[in-house]
């Protein structure tokens, strides 16, 4: 666990916070509907759809979700493990960020950097050299733009086609991660 001097707490999680991750995504959804933008999720809750739920429960208890909380309140879910299978693979060897969502009423409090960081600590704990994610490229790109804040590089364009649908435009992004400075040798 991670305690942060501002509340925000970064948690490991597990089964139970299935539902948490499927109301951070339907929230978020939400948000995304009222700026007429749902070409990156849709406009319906993840909550409702089959495929959403057991995706979650596949997070939940897949060991790499951690939730970010404010007073025992999820304000941010990352997952992190191995790529998706429509995106090329890594070149190296590589940590991926399967979900990032946060809670837009906490919006502003840099929940999604401080999610980030967390999956660089754990690719710097696992000896791994590099971060990927994969992102919605279409609207204005403002996504992308926003990894590109948090120090990742745009490196594949990428489409997912969809049945009955517009294709998906994705992104892949790349963030070297670097090991931690060693502290230097104590004097006796």
């Amino acid at each position: 666990m991670v305690d942060d001097l501002d509340g925000v707490v970064v948690r490991s999680g597990g089964k139970a916070d299935a539902a948490a991750v499927l109301r951070l995504l339907d929230d978020a959804t939400a948000w995304l509907v009222r700026q007429g933008r749902t070409g990156q999720w849709g406009a319906d809750p993840a909550s409702t759809d089959p495929r959403r739920i057991a995706q979650a429960d596949v997070w939940a208890t897949g060991g790499g979700l951690w939730l970010a909380e404010v007073d025992g309140r999820p304000v941010g879910a990352l997952v992190v493990g191995s790529a998706t299978e429509y995106v090329p693979p890594a070149t190296e060897p590589e940590l991926y960020v399967n979900l990032l969502v946060t809670d837009r009423a906490s919006a502003g409090r840099g929940i999604g950097g401080r999610l980030l960081a967390h999956a660089a600590d754990l690719a710097r704990e696992r000896g791994v050299g590099l971060l990927r994610v994969d992102c919605y490229a279409g609207d204005d790109g403002a996504l992308v733009r926003w990894y590109e804040r948090q120090g990742f590089t745009p490196t594949d364009p990428f489409t997912v086609p969809r049945p009955n649908r517009q294709p998906w435009p994705g992104q892949i992004l790349t963030r070297p991660i670097h090991p931690h400075p060693q502290s230097p040798p104590r004097s006796r």
